[in-house]
């Protein structure tokens, strides 16, 4: 008898610990969600990319790109899916002083953590010595990963029609 009491004294304070941190938890201030982006916010993630282009640093470029992003690149035949890739596209691609103005955009915001900027851009280039232009179309999905927007996915190709 004594046993069976214990083990009922046990099952009662292991109940009662439940209870409380079920209590704690409830009345614990939870981390704020976060806020759903704007369409200005998303569209200056290109900013952000370009700028990282200016520096000529491929691994700061590849730093804006999920570890597990895809990227499908204007000027390669290359599909790039893991950051060593992403950082070899950009060695060779940074060669040639690349800087992109946004022709036309359209953002959209998907949820508080997943958008998408699609549209047209030209970058300025400098390919043996002489400044040339591409007119690509674009795709940037972006996921807000640990609190951080990210590629995901980028996809980027010369226009067809010149």
């Amino acid at each position: 008898m004594r046993t069976k009491n214990r083990i009922l004294a046990g099952a009662g304070l292991a109940l009662t610990a439940v209870a409380l941190t079920a209590c704690s938890a409830a009345a614990a201030p939870s981390a704020p969600a976060p806020a759903s982006p704007s369409e200005q916010e998303i569209a200056g993630l290109f900013t952000t990319w370009n700028t990282a282009l200016a520096t000529g640093d491929p691994q700061r470029v590849a730093d804006l790109y999920a570890p597990d992003a895809v990227l499908l690149p204007t000027v390669s035949n290359q599909v790039r899916s893991d950051r060593a890739g992403i950082v070899d596209y950009f060695t060779k691609f940074l060669q040639d002083k690349p800087q992109g103005t946004i022709n036309q955009e359209i953002v959209g915001v998907l949820d508080d953590n997943t958008a998408i900027n699609t549209g047209v851009y030209t970058f300025d280039l400098t390919k043996n010595g002489q400044p040339t232009q591409v007119k690509a179309r674009y795709t940037y999905v972006y996921e807000r990963i640990d609190g951080k927007w990210l590629i995901v996915n980028h996809h980027s190709s010369a226009m067809p029609e010149g």
